[in-house]
């Protein structure tokens, strides 16, 4: 299947990778800027371009991987006078009902993890999320998925916009607290690695107990002495 990725980002990158170890024949890789283009075209043997006007008609999956803030504009320019084509985008909060209207077959592939360009990871473990037009064209899109990953799960829209909030919880927050935890390291002239065990750790126990069976500390015993000690430290605005 000819397929043409649109995007050249963290997603875009990471699965452009797996779908080319899958031998999957990634024709073309676009971008709003060429140099991002030309550096993941050159590593999946495909084409660049740096516009939507310049996309191939000689493709049969279009795999739209942007951000979700110019999702709906490249949908509606890229579904033009394509209508025999088939469409996925990637993204975990955005409804499969943007391609409504703009095209006949369509889909969403949501792999559940957080991806960086920079480090490409194995993509079979990562579970995936899919849902499509028709029982057709959902079979098509298992079949890309189930070529990259083994764990490929049939969501709805309404559904996973709870799972992609499930996921900010357990993966942007966490990272937000481990900043505010390198920052406060910085303070006393450590550096953020010796919290890596710690990490590590509370990461390993939630693969044996639940989250509410892991959680130890002040916050669990409701040790309020700690807990406004600590307030303290961070400057806490009690009347914010």
């Amino acid at each position: 299947m000819k397929t043409v990725l649109i995007g050249a980002g963290n997603i875009a990158t990471v699965l452009g990778h797996a779908l080319y170890n899958a031998k999957h024949d990634i024709v073309q890789v676009y971008s709003h800027t060429m140099a991002a283009a030309n550096l993941l075209a050159k590593k999946l043997n495909a084409t660049p371009t740096n516009s939507l006007d310049t996309i191939t008609n000689n493709a049969d999956l279009y795999i739209i991987a942007v951000k979700d803030s110019v999702l709906d504009a490249v949908i509606s320019k890229l579904c033009i006078n394509r209508t025999d084509k088939l469409f996925v985008h990637t993204a975990g909060s955005v409804s499969i009902d943007v391609f409504c209207g703009r095209a006949k077959r369509y889909g969403v592939l949501y792999p559940m993890q957080t991806f960086s360009k920079t480090r490409i990871i194995d993509f079979q473990n990562i579970p995936v999320f899919i849902e499509a037009d028709s029982n057709s064209t959902l079979q098509t899109i298992a079949n890309v998925a189930q070529s990259v990953s083994n764990n490929v799960r049939q969501l709805s829209s309404a559904d996973r916009r709870y799972l992609h909030l499930a996921a900010v919880w357990a993966c942007n927050y966490t990272n937000f607290c481990y900043n505010m935890a390198a920052e406060t390291l910085q303070k006393i002239g450590l550096s953020f690695d010796i919290m890596l065990p710690l990490i590590d750790e509370t990461a390993r126990k939630v693969h044996n107990l639940s989250p509410q069976e892991a959680q130890t500390g002040p916050a669990i015993r409701y040790d309020k002495n700690i807990i406004e000690a600590q307030m303290k430290l961070m400057n806490y605005d009690k009347s914010a």
